[in-house]
């Protein structure tokens, strides 16, 4: 059991009720903040100093950013050995979660995929790359709105790297070639990485499986498939955004213009609680959540 867990009230102040999630780092837990009276996300990272510098990181990112499909940040501070940040409390569920229930439609694929571009235009003009950009780390709220999160692998374009030149970071099935590599990568491995989650929203599997090793290098060998089914206009799209050649892909701000809802077009379809279509089990459906 976690220090954070066997505290019932963090730092005096946050009352911990629940555990939502845990990654590598850090582990999320649903709070109440006893002062203030409402409902928290407290992220409390396990300790050591990569996690302090990823703590440090992310919480650093997040202060110089403002944006509606952001987490906002409360607080941030320590108790004992254990450093925590205190974040805005999504309602809902990560997209990983949500697409065990099924695929989603194109229009939901474009309504979502909006959304995410547009958050990492903003990020992308602050100087920022996120670097780990996969279901997980994207949260839809009851509302269908998307927040991304995790920016603990953030960095800041022209800063002192936190990891050495050619050490890879993110989660491999979601990496772009050049971060493959081990290259220096730019937005453009963002954007690359958003193609393969909505990929994986239409079809149901991700498209680089196996081992770490396994599902980085395979991209290298060929581009993802993609459903010859679609509107002419987003394979086209998807194509480019999942190009080997990081020059070729557009970028955050062409893809949220290019899947942005038209003014007279009918309601999108809920996330949520819209139309669903079963999963099929071809492709490793089983092997694709994390």
């Amino acid at each position: 059991m976690s220090l954070a867990t066997e505290q019932r009230v963090l730092a005096g102040r946050y009352q911990l009720t629940g555990k939502l999630g845990a990654g590598g780092a850090a582990e999320v837990h649903r709070g109440w903040d006893v002062l203030l009276r409402r409902f928290v996300a407290v992220k409390v990272f396990r300790g050591g100093e990569v996690d302090e510098r990823r703590f440090d990181n992310e919480v650093r990112t997040l202060a110089g950013l403002s944006h509606p499909g952001l987490l906002s940040v409360y607080d941030v501070g320590t108790c004992g050995e254990v450093s925590f940040v205190v974040m805005q409390l999504v309602e809902g569920t990560t997209l990983r979660d949500r697409l065990v229930d099924g695929t989603l439609t194109p229009a939901q694929v474009r309504a979502l995929g909006h959304q995410v571009a547009d958050t990492l235009a903003h990020v992308h003009d602050q100087a920022i790359v996120h670097r780990d950009l996969k279901p997980s780390n994207v949260l839809l709220d009851d509302s269908d709105t998307a927040y991304l999160a995790d920016f603990g692998l953030a960095r800041s374009l022209g800063s002192t790297r936190l990891t050495n030149t050619n050490e890879v970071v993110g989660t491999a099935a979601y990496l772009a070639p050049e971060q493959v590599r081990g290259e220096d990568v730019g937005p453009p491995a963002d954007v690359y990485a958003l193609g393969l989650v909505l990929l994986e929203c239409l079809t149901g599997y991700r498209e680089y499986q196996g081992n770490r090793v396994d599902a980085a290098i395979a991209r290298l060998h060929r581009p993802p498939e993609i459903p010859r089914d679609l509107p002419a206009g987003l394979a086209r799209l998807l194509t480019l955004m999942t190009s080997l050649s990081a020059r070729r892909r557009p970028t955050a701000a062409q893809v949220a213009d290019r899947l942005r809802p038209a003014p007279t077009a009918l309601p999108r379809d809920r996330l949520l609680c819209g139309v669903r279509t079963p999963v099929t089990p071809s492709r490793g459906t089983a092997q694709a959540r994390r």
